[in-house]
């Protein structure tokens, strides 16, 4: 028998992370990942599935307008917060990306370690560098940090005066996407104030608005289409502004009357919401797509397509998709190789990663005929998840 293991789609040369390694980061006292098109992170819950999705975003985070350094830290606490719990001797947070193709798996590599001044309580880079090819274009600190100190609050990253020779990393981290859909912001009536690019949903509908009006056109009639499959009745989907300007979805439903029912976003059932927002993220021709339990609120017999609607995407668009997810559903798709699945096991010091492909016995019961979700799911359980019944 021949095991799935994921090989290049052809589409191909677009550029993905190949390659995570982080230090003292959250839930992690060091793990190192080599990435594939597409992932899928599973493990108990609280074991670090989206601390590890969160460590791309922070990377986006940096080069984002209105971001930075400084912006990327504070809004996730400040580094006592980022610092992983086992951290001891060495008190510095490190995150170093691998970033190329099939063909090329190290075009280029980011890695940024940094700590906190301890007199001024804020965020400080230790260490820069950014290689190409193999080769050091630029590290810090330089000559001109022992000059100004004060250069170290920011990175080289998000600066357009600095980043010039390495600008691709910047402007591929600022690609990144990440969507968790909470379904009653996109219901609330003031949603999108002081929001923009919300990847909750707070600003989802103007976001949508905010497409070109062809594109934004086609890719309705695309959901419209799959939604006609998963959402019994729905026959149509608008998108249309009212009179104090906020956009809203519409749906006409099968209906006794001749016409049908109309409803909006404030009438949806999350699963729809869920799944209109999924399928629009996936239309969406941007960087990594980072994706939290996309399973959610949705019928399992919807969760079992998903996968086969990523392959879909990826083998039109190269893009690579990162998910983090509890589906045992999700995880029976067959297509889904033992190089695309890792595991999350809390322990002691840190939580440990580990892709399926490394554990023989995962490989043995795969064999044997044994679904990833039969193999991969039981060695991700809570201990004593039995005891919980006793509550």
């Amino acid at each position: 028998m021949v095991l799935p293991m994921t090989q290049p789609n052809g589409v191909g040369e677009a550029l993905r992370f190949t390659r995570i390694t982080l230090d003292n980061w959250r839930n992690f006292r060091s793990v190192d990942i080599e990435l594939q098109r597409r992932m899928f992170l599973v493990g108990p819950n609280a074991s670090g599935k989206s601390n590890i999705l969160d460590a791309f975003r922070f990377l986006r985070d940096i080069v984002a307008i209105g971001g930075g350094f400084q912006d990327a830290v504070g809004k996730r606490g400040g580094v006592s917060r980022i610092r992983c719990l086992a951290a001891r001797k060495d008190p510095q947070i490190g995150i170093r990306v691998d970033i190329g193709s099939d063909a090329s798996p190290k075009e280029w590599s980011y890695e940024l370690r940094f700590t906190q001044d301890p007199r001024r309580r804020r965020p400080i880079v230790r260490k820069e560098i950014v290689e190409h090819r193999g080769v050091t274009v630029h590290s810090r600190p330089n000559a001109e940090d022992q000059s100004d100190p004060e250069r170290l609050t920011q990175t080289a990253l998000e600066q357009v005066t600095a980043n010039r020779e390495f600008r691709p990393i910047a402007d591929f981290f600022a690609s990144v996407r990440y969507l968790h859909l909470v379904p009653q912001l996109v219901r609330e009536p003031d949603r999108s104030i002081g929001r923009e690019n919300d990847p909750f949903g707070g600003d989802f509908l103007e976001q949508v608005a905010r497409a070109p009006k062809k594109q934004r056109d086609s890719r309705l009639a695309k959901i419209t289409r799959a939604l006609r499959v998963a959402v019994p009745q729905l026959e149509e989907l608008r998108l249309e502004i009212d009179e104090r300007g906020t956009w809203h979805l519409r749906g006409r439903y099968q209906h006794w009357r001749p016409k049908g029912a109309w409803q909006d976003e404030s009438d949806f059932s999350d699963g729809t919401l869920r799944l209109i927002g999924l399928l629009w993220s996936l239309l969406d021709r941007g960087g990594p797509l980072l994706l939290e339990e996309p399973e959610l609120s949705l019928h399992p017999e919807v969760v079992r397509r998903v996968p086969q609607i990523f392959a879909r995407i990826q083998r039109e668009s190269g893009r690579q998709i990162l998910v983090s997810t509890h589906s045992v559903d999700l995880l029976r798709d067959t297509g889904i190789g033992l190089d695309e699945t890792l595991m999350l096991i809390p322990g002691d010091e840190g939580t440990e990663v580990r892709r399926a492909a490394d554990v023989d016995e995962i490989v043995r019961l795969l064999q044997a005929g044994l679904s990833m979700a039969e193999a991969v799911m039981p060695r991700t359980r809570p201990a004593s998840v039995d005891q919980l019944a006793l509550f």
